[in-house]
């Protein structure tokens, strides 16, 4: 119960900090954070909650990265479905909270026949700036395979495991920092459905492909770090 209490709050934060960061301070005008506050945010929610209870659960915080931590062999197949359960639950939770604090300003309200709606993920004419799905998918997939591959080589037994935290949140900022722009960057299928569930409308439709193309890339990275990179043990 403590490792899926510790991926709810984990996930919760990063959702909360993530989209938080991105539908509160992003747009406003002369001192928002913009683009590169916003992905700076989402990789400070992974570090900050990489330290405070990674060592409780792991600090997956992501349903991609369950699978690939199952696929690189540091994770059982057993308990995907309990992590992976916790993990939507705090992401929903976190979304629920952010519309309740947005609901206090009488302006606020949700267009979802836009991109973006409430933090929202999408490709076409709900990309930011109207990528295909083809390359958002790509975009996802490719993402994600790194993201568990810095994962994977910065939690190694052989790697300084005391920075882990450090490289795995630059490389969320980084990831952010190329993808916001067109998929509004998901890598994360719980933090997806969170802003779709509350946006409706388009943005809820396109979800499949934000489980569909993280999943694939991170179970990509699992077989190949295993396979490929993992130093073997020597006799």
């Amino acid at each position: 119960m403590k490792k899926l209490l510790a991926e709810f709050f984990g996930t919760f934060w990063l959702v909360f900090g993530g989209c938080g960061s991105a539908i509160f301070a992003a747009g406003i005008p002369n001192v928002g954070i913009g683009f590169a506050g916003v992905a700076l945010a989402f990789g400070l929610t992974v570090l900050t909650m990489a330290y405070a209870v990674g060592h409780i659960s792991g600090g997956h915080f992501n349903p991609a990265v369950s699978f690939g931590l199952w696929a690189g062999g540091r994770f059982p197949a057993k308990d995907l479905v309990t992590y992976i359960l916790a993990q939507t639950i705090g992401a929903i939770v976190a979304g629920s909270a952010l519309y309740f604090i947005a609901s206090g300003n009488s302006d606020f309200f949700i267009d979802n026949t836009q991109a973006g709606a409430f933090a929202s993920n999408g490709y076409g004419a709900f990309s930011p700036n109207g990528y295909s799905l083809e390359t958002a998918f790509a975009t996802e997939f490719l993402l994600t395979l790194f993201f568990l591959l810095i994962i994977l080589g910065a939690t190694d037994k052989f790697a300084n495991g005391k920075f882990a935290g450090v490289a795995i949140g630059l490389g969320l900022t980084l990831i952010h920092l190329i993808s916001i722009p067109i998929t509004n960057t998901s890598v994360n299928p719980a933090r997806s459905t969170s802003q779709a569930l509350i946006a409706m409308g388009e943005p809820l439709t396109q979800l499949w492909m934000f489980w569909t193309a993280p999943i694939l890339g991170a179970i990509a990275a699992g077989f190949i770090y295993k396979t490929l990179l993992q130093k073997k043990e020597t006799a």
